[in-house]
């Protein structure tokens, strides 16, 4: 659902960038230096919003994994293009990147992939997984495990989608400064509702996955 909060927002200090995507019920806030190629912390998980009051159930933090499964609440306001978050009397400006309306806007998790020219099924068990977040024009992968609140690794930065071309520019990595700016292409198609997505991996191995929207 497309509403106010809906999409990417932006908070740029002198020496660091703040990003928040908040996408169909699911919230992230990552710190990072895009000059510096410098990853600095994330945070994320689910969220329900009224009254001006932003509701997470936190399922990863990279600062406290000791938040993980707790609530926290935010007031806000929003105002044209700028969001004004109150978290215990701190207030943060960020500003509209985008409003989450696009074709590949929405939180996704891998269902099926291509191994040894077969298409098989992904069967997760455990509380392990990795999300695919994607605004209008941002993405962010996280993987991580609620339910031990471990924290496996993220990155992201800006998308697009057109003619059948992803691609991505990367501007934080938590596992590899090194790798901001790095701009990857695949082939991409929805196809029922479901993202396939093809092409060659950072290490040059060539994937095929189907990922699917998480609660559809």
């Amino acid at each position: 659902m497309i509403d106010e909060l809906t999409g990417a927002w932006m908070h740029e200090g002198s020496n660091e960038e703040q990003l928040l995507l908040l996408i169909d019920g699911y919230y992230t806030h990552t710190v990072f230096s895009k000059a510096g190629k410098k990853f600095i912390e994330t945070t994320g998980g689910s969220y329900l919003h009224s009254d001006h009051q932003l509701n997470i159930t936190i399922e990863f933090d990279t600062a406290n994994n000791q938040q993980t499964g707790q609530q926290l609440a935010y007031t806000f306001v929003v105002a044209g293009n700028e969001l004004v978050m109150d978290a215990a009397g701190k207030k943060m400006t960020y500003r509209k990147i985008d409003n989450g309306s696009a074709p590949l806007a929405g939180v996704w998790h891998i269902t099926s992939q291509v191994r040894e020219g077969t298409l098989v099924p992904i069967h997760r068990t455990g509380t392990r997984k990795t999300l695919k977040i994607l605004s209008g024009t941002r993405f962010q992968w996280v993987a991580i495990d609620p339910g031990t609140k471990e924290f496996f690794g993220t990155g992201g930065g800006v998308y697009q989608f057109v003619n059948g071309k992803y691609g991505e520019k990367i501007e934080f990595f938590s596992r590899d400064n090194n790798r901001v700016g790095a701009s990857l292409s695949f082939d991409g198609k929805l196809e029922d509702g479901e993202w396939h997505h093809s092409g060659l991996s950072s290490k040059g191995e060539s994937i095929y996955e189907i990922w699917s929207r998480v609660g559809h």
